[in-house]
């Protein structure tokens, strides 16, 4: 599905991803989100061209030369239902101020999703704020799986070694390549080190701690070790869910719903079919599944 799409007033096509191309879109969310630094021509290079799972999909709509709104998946690996399959993230949108209130998000995300259900990906996820939650649901049929939990503490979240975990419903699945470029992120990088059976990485996030995930590594998925950084904060975030079955927390109270900024909501929609809805008690994720960090 390549071919542009006209309405009386605008042309939709897909994302592009030329230097003139990443420039339009960074002055879009300049626009948009005027108090947003990270969107510069390098950031969105490595987010949209440089992935090693695929360039971003998505649709843009054009207004002759003006770019009127934005809509982004990032490509990914997961494994879903028993399968590892092909997924994307849903992740940057941006309409902008002179053209909203049209229904451009929905159309652009129903043309990203109906061009990649013919590219082979089976679903697209997100995590979704409280104030966006309700239109990935009603307009786009997207499943509210389960609030991420948001905890503060220390140590580990309590991951089990590669093997011994419990059977997942949702887990991204990432090569060595894949999570060196995730870890790469020119705005934040992602620092990791071995621990035991286990790696662990950590990002920028609140000024009294950092965002803290930990993954169990098949052979083969390890990162070298000179991607290794150390100089570890001890109190930790955690934004993310672990299967029912594992769930201990121990050393991490979660944070009051008073004093975060916006609940955060795991979503789903399936674009093949083949798995309907997740089982929200079986889900691994952490902050380098999503963009808050």
């Amino acid at each position: 599905m390549t071919a542009d799409i006209a309405t009386p007033t605008l042309t939709f096509a897909p994302v592009r991803y030329d230097e003139a191309a990443l420039a339009k879109y960074g002055a879009l969310f300049a626009a948009c989100f005027p108090d947003a630094s990270k969107f510069t021509p390098a950031y969105l290079r490595w987010l949209y061209a440089d992935n090693p799972d695929g360039a971003a999909a998505g649709y843009d709509a054009w207004d002759g030369e003006r770019l009127a709104a934005h809509y982004v998946c990032v490509p990914g690996v997961a494994r879903i239902g028993g399968q590892d399959v092909r997924v994307l993230l849903s992740l940057n949108t941006a309409t902008h101020p002179d053209y909203q209130g049209k229904g451009l998000f929905t159309k652009l995300a129903a043309l990203t999703y109906d061009s990649a259900r013919e590219q082979g990906y089976d679903a697209v996820y997100g995590v979704a704020n409280a104030n966006s939650t309700p239109g990935f649901i009603r307009k786009l049929g997207f499943q509210l799986v389960r609030p991420l939990e948001a905890r503060l503490g220390w140590g580990g979240v309590g991951t089990r070694p590669h093997g011994q975990g419990a059977a997942v419903s949702f887990e991204r699945q990432r090569s060595a390549a894949a999570l060196a470029w995730r870890c790469a992120n020119p705005d934040n990088p992602v620092r990791m080190r071995r621990h035991g059976a286990l790696w662990q990485f950590d990002a920028a996030a609140l000024s009294v701690a950092r965002a803290y995930g930990e993954l169990a590594l098949p052979a083969g998925a390890a990162p070298d070790a000179n991607q290794v950084a150390g100089g570890w904060a001890p109190a930790r975030l955690f934004l993310g869910l672990v299967p029912d079955s594992e769930r201990r927390f121990t050393g991490y109270p979660s944070i009051p719903q008073r004093l975060r900024p916006s609940p955060l909501n795991l979503i789903y929609r399936s674009l093949s079919g083949r798995v309907a809805q997740l089982d929200p008690s079986a889900i691994r994720f952490s902050f380098l599944d999503f963009d808050a960090y």
